[in-house]
C-alpha cells in the first residue's frame, strides 16, 4: 500500500518535538508531512519552542531549534490529504483564529479524514463549530475548558498514553508521542511487522 500524505499545522512558537518527531517517525515508514504555517512558503523556516514542566505552577518556554516548512501555504490542495495533524505549543493559540486554518480544519472534519491532535493543538479544532462536539478528546489539562465548551469530553489520560476516538487521535503532550503516533498509525492503515535481522538470517544462510 502506497504511503500517505499528512498535512501538519503549525506557526512560530509550535512545540518542537512534536514536529520533528512527528514528522520524521512518520516518513520513516513512508508517509510523506507536508509541514505548513500561515504565509510561509516551501523553504521558509519558524521558530519552535520547549515546554517542560520544571516545579513551577505551569510549564517553562524556551527556544526550540528552527523548522523546515516544506510546502508553501497558499499552494495546499486538501484533497490530495489523507489527513491533518495539530501540532501543539503555542503555535494554535494564533494560528486558530486565521479563516483559512480553520477551513482547513473544517475540510478534514466534513470530509471525515482522520485527525490528529496533541497538546495544545485542540486549540485549533475547537474555533471550527462541530469538530470536537461529541468526540473524547486528551490534550493538556490547560485545554479542558475549551474542549468540554466545544461540547467535547475531556479525557485526562496518563502522560504517556493516547486516546483514540473513531478517527480522531489525541495525547496530552510531547511525551505521549510514541503512543500517539503508534496510534496515528493504526489509523493510518500502517503494520509495521517485525522479522529476523539481518545478521540472523546471514548466520541461517
Amino acid at each position: 500500500m502506497a504511503g500517505k500524505k499528512i498535512l501538519m499545522l503549525t506557526g512560530e512558537f509550535t512545540e518542537e518535538y512534536e514536529i520533528f518527531v512527528f514528522q520524521q517517525g512518520m516518513e520513516a515508514v513512508g508517509h510523506t508531512v507536508h509541514v505548513v504555517c500561515p504565509d510561509k512558503k516551501a523553504g521558509d523556516k519558524i521558530q519552535t519552542s520547549l515546554h517542560d514542566f520544571e516545579g513551577h505552577q505551569t510549564y517553562i518556554e524556551r527556544y526550540g531549534h528552527f523548522a523546515d516548512i516544506n510546502k508553501t501555504f497558499s499552494e495546499v490542495k486538501l484533497d490530495e490529504y489523507d489527513a491533518v495533524y495539530c501540532a501543539g505549543g503555542r503555535g494554535p493559540e494564533y494560528i486558530r483564529t486565521d479563516k483559512r486554518v480553520q477551513a482547513m480544519v473544517r475540510h478534514f472534519h466534513e470530509t471525515r479524514k482522520p485527525i490528529f491532535t496533541i497538546c495544545h493543538g485542540v486549540q485549533i479544532l475547537v474555533a471550527v463549530d462541530g469538530v470536537v462536539r461529541g468526540k473524547k478528546v486528551a490534550a493538556l489539562g490547560a485545554c479542558e475548558p475549551e474542549v468540554i465548551l466545544a461540547g467535547g469530553t475531556y479525557i485526562d489520560v496518563k502522560p504517556t498514553e493516547a486516546y483514540v476516538d473513531g478517527t480522531m487521535v489525541s495525547a496530552k503532550g510531547w511525551t505521549g508521542l510514541a503512543a500517539f503516533m503508534r496510534e496515528c498509525l493504526k489509523v493510518l492503515g500502517t503494520e509495521i511487522r517485525h522479522g529476523a535481522t539481518l545478521g540472523d538470517e546471514k548466520a541461517a544462510a
